[in-house]
């Protein structure tokens, strides 16, 4: 079964509205078993939405149109889509019936417009709108299923957990729901990775495998379609099991959240305490570990020792390690395991993570832009400097930097 989602509205062409229907469509189409291929989006225009029916009748199954069912003139839909199957418009009674009392009850007068909310396409079925007035409709015409919905989510979204899902299940029959888990990944980009799996990714028939990417975040999405959950965990544990004799090492979660929040449970499993010290990052992995809930257990916080003046007065660092000719320098490996080793023993913490280096928008120091020192200082333990050369703008590359130091504690926190 295959599906394309047409919503409806001039404002969702412009940008005035967000089209977070199709979100929730594509999400539980899925659910049903119901493969989504096409969104569309169309204006209020009788000729292009014709166009976008006809367009999506030749390379779908089912239609589910959002939009377009109120009481003006701009409400096309139904009007639309009756003349191209050329049937006709009936009033559905106990909606009209429901409109009148409405109306009846507060006082209103009722303009003749606010009829066409109790219209439906005749041959269909009637589809109950608990929160509004517009009643939904579900056609099977000559091998194709129609299924019209309100615009509005807070009328959109419980017709379709409702009478939507109701009406789909008793035309689709037994159907197999997808199911997926999302695999995170860190220390490697996106082309990395799929180079590294390529064979599996083209070879793949079910289940499916899907590289994505966030800003500073790799995932991939395994899918199945099964007739449950357990067929579908063991399904997708085989097609994992392959994935991570490839990529293991980079495997921090089998759900979908950020390597910090990892970080976070391991350094809560194992009762341990991390401080930091930032200077190119500006404190964007405090704000990244702070954003976790509950965070505050395990992060005894940090310093943003932006300056030399800061690195010498908060940190201890001499500054003939910082400044002058023939030192290291503020951007160097040297740096950054002292920047580790020292907020680790003043917050007495278990681990200590330190960034310095050069976002740009120019160099620093005589070093280019992109190049990053990441100290992982441990308890016991000498600090371990790793060196990055990143690419991308400002914004970018402190975020990638900073990705990088929470794999690297990560790493750490494992013991490897």
């Amino acid at each position: 079964m295959k599906a394309e989602i047409i919503a409806v509205g001039t404002e969702l062409l412009l940008g005035q509205i967000v089209n977070t229907n199709a979100q929730f469509l594509s999400q539980k189409l899925a659910g049903l078993g119901v493969d989504v291929y096409f969104q569309t989006v169309v204006g209020d225009n009788s000729e292009r939405l014709r166009q976008a029916i006809e367009i999506g009748r030749s390379r779908a199954d089912l239609l589910v149109f959002t939009g377009g069912l109120g009481p003006t003139q701009d409400d096309l839909t139904k009007d639309v889509l009756a003349d191209y199957l050329k049937r006709k418009l009936i009033i559905h009674e106990p909606s009209m019936a429901q409109i009148e009392e409405m109306f009846s009850s507060r006082g209103i007068h009722m303009a003749l417009s606010n009829r066409r909310q109790a219209l439906m396409i005749e041959g269909g079925d009637p589809l109950e709108n608990t929160t509004g007035l517009a009643v939904g409709n579900g056609l099977s015409v000559d091998g194709t299923l129609y299924l019209l919905l309100p615009g509005p989510p807070r009328e959109m979204k419980p017709m379709m957990d409702g009478a939507g899902e109701v009406w789909l299940r008793s035309v689709l029959g037994e159907t197999k729901p997808l199911y997926s888990r999302i695999l995170k990944f860190a220390g490697i980009g996106e082309s990395n990775l799929e180079a590294k799996l390529l064979d599996l990714i083209d070879g793949q028939v079910d289940p499916t495998i899907a590289p994505y990417a966030k800003e500073g975040e790799v995932s991939i999405r395994v899918s199945t379609k099964a007739g449950t959950p357990d067929e579908a965990g063991q399904k997708i544990d085989k097609t994992l099991e392959k994935i991570k004799e490839r990529v293991g090492e980079h495997l921090y979660a089998q759900q979908d959240i950020p390597i910090e929040e990892e970080v976070v449970h391991l350094l809560r499993a194992s009762r341990r305490k991390l401080a930091s010290a930032e200077s190119c990052s500006g404190g964007l992995l405090a704000e990244l570990i702070t954003n976790v809930p509950g965070s505050s257990g395990e992060y005894v916080g940090g310093v943003v020792t932006y300056t030399n003046i800061m690195k010498h007065h908060l940190l201890s660092i001499p500054m003939t390690q910082l400044e002058g000719e023939g030192t290291p320098g503020a951007i160097s490996d040297s740096t950054a395991a002292l920047m580790a080793e020292r907020v680790r023993e003043l917050a007495d913490a278990d681990f200590g993570v330190s960034l310095t280096g050069v976002a740009g928008p120019s160099e620093s120091e005589g070093k280019p832009v992109g190049l990053v020192y990441v100290g992982i200082a441990e308890r016991g333990k000498k600090a371990v400097v790793h060196t990055l050369n990143l690419s991308g703008g400002r914004s970018m590359i402190r975020l990638r930097a900073v990705k990088v130091a929470l794999y690297r504690l990560w790493l750490a926190l494992q013991g490897r």
